[in-house]
């Protein structure tokens, strides 16, 4: 297959290059905005007709929750309007499309995990534009794909385990949030569901994925200073409303994964198996 992968730079972008030399039957094509711009109707449609791209795997995103809430427009270009514009040049060009999507879709009030049909209901500017960008691409392609997932972290970019470990080498005390209930997911096993789909044929449809296992946010910093060794920062767990932040985070984002399971035969590691296994890449 010929694949185009957007946001090739950020963290599950650049995992996707790594596995890109474990499946070299394809050709894959990386672009980050330096390379397409994918708000760019024109460029875009160029891009995929020219290089007969089959999968367009849309990586990139506006991510940055908080700022979000003071930059709707341009977290709505990112967000919304380029994953139609991906979507369209895709259909129109008889090409399958997987668009990454993100647990903040729900507001998080439920108790037991969400499944793909559970009624969306975004409660921050980030949310809303990736349930938007959902909609643009479900509507205009026919061979879509959404994976939803959550918490993800790796060893490219700026993520939660790599800040955890950083101020617990600085610090002698941190406070975690404890009421924020989810699953970390390593990109790199996000990644290898992702070809696990190219590779079995797309089935269009909405999925969710991450990493098996539940655990709180201060759970997870606990287990990342153990895995790391750090031995001299004590962690404290502190309430939500402790630890103000501009856009409200869903409380309890659990995904029920059995749907892509199923489809396409994914064994999901538990979390804290891949936790080791990336700090580990992180200490080489």
């Amino acid at each position: 297959m010929r694949i185009l992968v957007t946001g090739a730079n950020g963290q599950l972008g650049n995992e996707m290059q790594v596995l890109a030399k474990e499946n070299p039957q394809h050709t894959c094509f990386f672009t980050d905005v330096q390379e397409l711009d994918i708000c760019d109707e024109q460029a875009v449609q160029k891009c995929i007709a020219e290089n007969g791209i089959e999968v367009v795997v849309n990586c990139a995103a506006y991510t940055a929750v908080d700022k979000a809430e003071d930059n709707e427009e341009l977290c709505r270009k990112l967000n919304q309007e380029a994953p139609g514009i991906l979507a369209r040049a895709a259909q129109a060009n008889g090409a399958a499309m997987i668009q990454v999507s993100t647990d903040y879709v729900f507001d998080g009030t439920a108790h037991i995990p969400y499944k793909e049909d559970c009624p969306p209901c975004p409660n921050s500017v980030y949310g809303f534009t990736k349930l938007g960008g959902e909609k643009e691409v479900m509507q205009n392609c026919e061979k879509a794909m959404v994976i939803r997932t959550a918490w993800l972290y790796s060893i490219y970019g700026n993520n939660f385990v790599k800040t955890m470990i950083r101020l617990g080498r600085e610090r002698e005390s941190l406070g975690v949030v404890f009421d924020q209930i989810g699953t970390p997911t390593y990109a790199n096993d996000l990644a290898l569901a992702i070809y696990a789909a190219i590779n079995q044929g797309i089935v269009p449809g909405i999925y969710h994925f991450s990493d098996e296992g539940v655990c709180s946010w201060y759970d997870f910093t606990v287990a990342i200073h153990r895995i790391a060794g750090i031995t001299t920062c004590k962690v404290n767990p502190l309430h939500t409303d402790e630890y103000p932040a501009k856009a409200p985070r869903p409380h309890y984002s659990v995904l029920d994964k059995t749907k892509i399971k199923k489809t396409f035969g994914i064994e999901v590691p538990h979390w804290e198996k891949s936790l080791v296994e990336c700090i580990k890449k992180l200490e080489v």
